[in-house]
């Protein structure tokens, strides 16, 4: 078994331009698909988050995957279980399943994540439930309420809890 059919179950490697992916966005953060869990046999799911000032999601738990995040730019506020903390630039947070957690943008600056779910297939849950994206500069939508209403019945398909 070569390194690359580790991460391809094709055996081939894999380049997405600084162009391409799929993006989405809802109220607030937009997400862009590095890589799915489909091109990586079910093995994990990347995706970069850009994550405005007053950006990122509720509290909740992933019961399937573990979560890491890599912080690129900016600065983000974590809570994970009882511990609160602020990571920035080149810092690294695990987040294992079943942990109550949540980030949060508190700056005045764009942040920007890699995130990972370990195994993949949590991507689809952001497919059900947010708009693409045809940009980064496009302008979130205003449909809070309608995205919340949408999480809240996806996400037991996907083993989410929102506390």
């Amino acid at each position: 078994m070569t390194i690359a059919s580790v991460f391809n179950p094709n055996g081939q490697a894999l380049h997405l331009p600084s162009d391409e992916g799929l993006m989405l966005v809802g109220p607030g953060d937009w997400y862009r698909f590095l890589v799915t869990s489909e091109q990586t046999g079910g093995m994990y799911t990347v995706m970069e988050a850009i994550v405005p000032p007053g950006g990122g999601p509720p509290p909740h738990i992933h019961r399937r995957e573990d979560e890491t995040f890599y912080v690129v730019e900016g600065q983000c506020d974590f809570v994970l279980g009882d511990e609160r903390i602020t990571a920035g630039v080149g810092d690294f947070v695990n987040v294992p399943r079943d942990m109550v957690h949540h980030f949060h943008n508190a700056s005045d600056e764009l942040t920007r994540l890699i995130i990972t779910f370990t195994p993949g297939g949590l991507e689809n849950f952001f497919f059900d439930t947010l708009e693409r994206a045809t940009s980064m500069d496009q302008t979130p939508p205003d449909n809070l309420d309608e995205v919340v209403a949408r999480y809240v019945e996806a996400a037991p398909k996907y083993g989410l809890e929102f506390v």
